[in-house]
Order: structure tokens, then sequence, then C-alpha cells
């Protein structure tokens, strides 16, 4: 069950540049109001609030902040913004797949900031299904190694998650990525609660079955690319099918 996933390392050592810089506070506030409306205002009665809270909480977002969306949300507080979420399909630089997750309320203005963001890029829009089947919709739990004083390993990890409903876990140097079926997520999450570890993320996400091999130059202009998607504010999650390694992740900074 163990490997090492260079999609997935890079991916988490992009999302921790991207938190630095301030990007994710907007819409990790956007994914707390859509649960709340969705599911009620209620952590322990919507786990997907519940999730959306601790993410936005261990990227530091202002508890203010959060308790705020939460009522918007809810409904408590006025405010609240009429967020759909659609998902655009395309191919980047090098053939690698995209699939663009947005959360909007303007679909017009969603669809435009993706098409021109692909094509000053490299990429090219693709029809409803023409990409998507590159990927799987999986629950992915993210938890630290360094546990307090102790450090994780990943037998102790998998006495803990395998009889959740646990598929895999991946070694990503400081933390461990657990995937599950995205049924499986918060059995797994309560479990990995339950044996005492801290986590640092719980949520659905879209892992690639098949992976793009890429040069430093392809990875520049892929990433280029998926900073450019994701400054848009409708824009809440890019996946791609690249593989990039350590190396060439370095080189690329």
């Amino acid at each position: 069950m163990s490997g090492h996933s260079k999609w997935a390392t890079t991916k988490h050592k992009k999302a921790a540049i991207d938190a630095k810089r301030g990007k994710l506070f907007a819409k990790l506030i956007k994914n707390i109001e859509v649960a709340a409306r969705t599911g009620g205002g209620d952590p322990a009665a919507n786990p997907t609030l519940y999730d959306a809270i601790q993410k936005a909480k261990k990227s530091s977002v202002p508890n203010d902040n959060i308790d705020r969306a939460v009522k918007r949300g809810s409904g408590a507080e006025g405010g609240g913004a009429d967020y759909q979420t659609i998902m655009y399909e395309g191919y980047g630089p090098n053939g690698v797949a995209v699939l663009i997750e947005c959360l909007t309320d303007n679909r017009n203005r969603a669809a435009s900031e993706v098409r021109i963001a692909m094509t000053r890029n490299g990429g090219t829009m693709a029809d409803a299904g023409s990409v998507s089947y590159l990927f799987d919709r999986k629950g992915v739990v993210v938890v630290p190694q360094l546990q307090g004083e102790k450090t994780l390993t990943e037998d102790d990890l998998l006495e803990v998650v395998l009889d959740a409903g646990a598929e895999e876990v991946e070694d990503l140097g400081e933390s461990f990525e657990i995937r599950c079926e995205a049924g499986e997520l918060v059995d797994v999450r309560t479990a990995i609660q339950s044996a005492g570890l801290d986590y640092e993320s719980a949520e659905s996400s879209f892992i690639p079955s098949v992976t793009v091999p890429l040069d430093e130059d392809g990875a520049k202009k892929i990433f280029r690319l998926i900073e450019t998607l994701e400054d848009s504010d409708d824009v809440q999650n890019v996946y791609a099918n690249y593989d990039v390694s350590d190396e060439i992740m370095e080189a690329v900074g």
C-alpha cells in the first residue's frame, strides 16, 4: 500500500506556497459558506462543514471570518451569495489533463476567466467528459508525520485507518496522504481523531489515474497555467495529471 507519489508531493508543496501567498483565505471561506448552506450550520451534524472549518483553521483563517461564513451560509446572517459548482475540462501544455472546479455566483464570468487563462498559457478547453475520466474522485486525508514529540510511522498509521476504509497511504516526506473512497472520508478521518492523531486536511479530491511526466520547461508551463487559473476568484480547485520529480520541482522553485 505504500509508495511515493510525486504528483501528490508536488501538489502539497504547491498548496503550501499558495497558502503563504494568502491566496487561500477567500476560497476557504467560500467553501465554508457553501457547506453550511448545503448541510446546515452545525459542524457536528455536517461533516463537510466540519472539515471545511478545520482546513480553514489550519491555514490560519481568523475565527471571526469562519463564524461569519457559517452564519451567512446557514441563513443566520445576511449577505451570502448563491454559489454554483461548475467543472471545466481541458488540456494544458504537453497534453496534461486539467480539471478546473469553480464556485461562482456568475457562470459567464467564470467561463470567460477560465477560457482566457487556458488560451493564454498554452491550454485548450475540452468537452465535458473528455478529461474527467482520467481522474478518480477520492477522499484524501493528510496527516503530519510529527505528532507532538513522536514521529508517526506508516505502519502505525495503517493500523489506524485500514479498517476504516483506507485504500492507500503515500509518504510525502513530512506527512502521509491517505486515500479512500469519497464515501469513506468521514470514517477515515474519525478513526484518525479517535486514535488521538492530528491531521492537516480531510476533503474530497480528484486523483489522476495516469500521469504525464514533465521536464523542467514543461513543469514551468503547467505551474504557470495553474497559478493563472487559481488567480481567478471563481476557481476553487485545479487538478492536473502531471508528474514532476523532486529535483525538477526544486529547480522551478
